[in-house]
């Protein structure tokens, strides 16, 4: 008996390391984000470049903001730097209708460029750096699948150029989220993303480590927003890994919609959530940011 409760305490020492070791994502800091200008606000849609600082995000008014990021010693955003927001266009050149405005996911390339995905009538349209008129627009079939008010609403590029984004919504609270990916003129589904009752996918970006991040929202009446973020490690087009690595309690932040992976100078990965403040005096612009830890 002795030695079998040495043996189970043994185990139980294992399992709480082993749960100790699970991925996690600490909170660095929190900054509040505040302009004049009136087309500020709505953002919707955010990447960082490969150095944490310099971005590119988008309204779900279909404006345009890109800057950069002060950063303190700890990674924590400080302040911005930003240039007023500017109204994406039409390919003809002319101001976006309403329904035709509702950008929801961005993410950035390399170059400079960008691809915006866009909710109301979904599609995702290509712009080059500081342009915005769309040198490229796509409207895959399916997408007309997707419920009214529901769709493109994550936007993420992997290291080969891929472009990948998933509804809002799906059938039902147990219905999986179909994932689409965009490969020149090649849309295809090549994978479903678990549905967990209320939780709603807002962003998405893939990571230096190749995994994809989803952001997630859930909503709680007086007490507010909840967020979580999903690590998902796929190998081809199986999803063979799907953790939580961070959950907020409600009210904890504002409506987080955006989500950015970066890794900083000594190798660790950081996260950069963008909340939406829908325009209201009631919600605020907030960056918030987290360090994973392994």
């Amino acid at each position: 008996m002795l030695r079998r409760s040495g043996l189970g305490l043994i185990l139980l020492a294992a399992f709480a390391c082993g749960a100790e070791a699970a991925p996690r994502a600490d909170i660095v800091g929190v900054f509040v984000w505040t302009d004049d200008s009136r087309l500020f606000g709505g953002l919707s849609g955010f990447d960082l470049a490969d150095d944490g600082r310099g971005f590119v995000a988008v309204s779900d008014r279909g404006a345009v903001v890109a800057g950069r990021l002060i950063r303190d010693a700890s990674g924590a955003v400080t302040g911005v730097e930003a240039a007023a927001p500017v109204p994406l266009l039409s390919r003809e050149g002319k101001r976006l209708s309403r329904e035709m405005a509702d950008a929801e996911g961005l993410a950035l390339m390399a170059d400079g460029g960008f691809y915006v995905s866009f909710e109301i009538r979904p599609r995702v349209a290509h712009y080059s750096a500081h342009g915005v008129v769309p040198s490229r627009e796509i409207w895959p079939r399916d997408f007309l699948k997707f419920e009214d008010n529901a769709g493109a609403e994550a936007l993420a590029i992997d290291a080969d150029g891929a472009l990948y984004t998933l509804p809002e919504r799906s059938a039902s609270r147990t219905t999986p989220f179909p994932v689409y990916r965009m490969r020149g003129d090649v849309v295809d589904q090549p994978f479903d993303l678990r549905r967990d009752g209320d939780w709603l996918p807002t962003g998405a970006d893939f990571g230096p480590d190749g995994r994809l991040y989803l952001l997630e929202r859930d909503y709680w009446p007086i007490l507010g927003f909840l967020s979580r973020v999903r690590r998902i490690t796929l190998k081809g087009d199986e999803v063979i890994e799907d953790v939580v690595i961070l959950q907020t309690r409600a009210g904890d932040h504002d409506n987080l919609e955006s989500i950015s992976v970066w890794r900083d100078e000594n190798g660790i990965l950081r996260l950069t959530l963008l909340s939406d403040d829908n325009f209201s005096p009631l919600e605020q612009t907030e960056l918030v940011d987290f360090r994973i830890v392994e």
